[in-house]
């Protein structure tokens, strides 16, 4: 789910990525196909059920995926429920190439995602498969990838507005938990213009290093929830999977945001939308 090479940077949006992998063109990529606008986020309605479906469901099948460098496989269920397959993440904890990874970042990063109502991230649980632990991440489709478009698409005009406050969104959210990870292969849309986020296993270190440090602007209802964030708040929610430390980094991470962003709303009040 993530790709192998690295990016430069994306023109539209300003991800700081590393080179090698396709990046965006001047000109805006090609939008989805417009034919039937069939929202990937089933979860919003059904989210309890699909998130034990994940947790129990048999897997009938195990398929290898050519990409990622942590070798995710696409695990098939039994037809019947409300979700056809997920990705298989088994990835201990650890640094096994120099970069910190781990599983439980992708619990972590869907969690984070409940507690902040950001909607983006797929349910994502811990199972185990052949006796292996490791993360269930819903499998969402009908997608394309940012990579599959060669770059980062623009809406048609009366997603405009909505599209542009998700991609400030996810380049918050991507800051708050320290998502060291961000390329056109893990930002996915749908045909109703949905983005949805996958891959956060070098996700929630103690880096206090913002990945985007350019904002163009900032979702004011986001910023009102990140910024009453509280060790109170997040410890029930994130202890399974991490330790205090990294529990404290989102805090600090979410400091340096804030004084970024108040230099950047000082010299433009329309830096915040509401």
């Amino acid at each position: 789910m993530r790709s192998a090479a690295r990016l430069t940077a994306w023109l539209s949006i300003g991800l700081a990525l590393i080179c090698g992998a396709p990046s965006a063109q001047e000109t805006p990529a090609p939008a989805p196909a417009p034919a039937a606008e069939v929202s990937a986020k089933t979860w919003m309605t059904n989210r309890a059920q699909i998130e034990e479906y994940l947790k129990t469901a048999e897997v009938v099948g195990l398929e290898e995926l050519q990409v990622g460098v942590t070798k995710p496989r696409r695990a098939k269920l039994a037809p019947g429920g409300p979700v056809d397959a997920f990705a298989w993440k088994v990835v201990p904890p650890g640094r096994p190439s120099g970069f910190w990874e781990s599983y439980k970042s992708e619990i972590a990063a869907y969690e984070m995602d409940k507690l902040l109502g950001l909607d983006m991230v797929p349910p994502t649980v811990e199972r185990k498969v052949n006796n292996s632990v490791g993360a269930a991440v819903m499998w969402c489709s009908p997608t394309k990838s940012f990579g599959q478009l060669k770059g980062v698409p623009t809406a048609p005009p009366r997603y405009h507005a909505a599209w542009n406050r998700q991609l400030s969104r996810a380049k918050m959210f991507d800051n708050l938990i320290g998502n060291k990870d961000p390329n056109l292969g893990n930002w996915l849309v749908d045909p109703a213009w949905n983005l949805i986020l996958i891959d956060h296993t070098r996700a929630f270190t103690s880096d206090k290093d913002l990945v985007h440090k350019k904002m163009d602007h900032i979702d004011g209802v986001l910023w009102d929830k990140i910024s009453a964030l509280s060790l109170e708040t997040l410890e029930p929610v994130l202890k399974p999977w991490m330790g205090k430390g990294e529990i404290k980094a989102i805090l600090q991470r979410r400091d340096v945001m804030k004084a970024a962003y108040e230099k950047q709303i000082a010299a433009s009040p329309d830096f915040v939308t509401r």
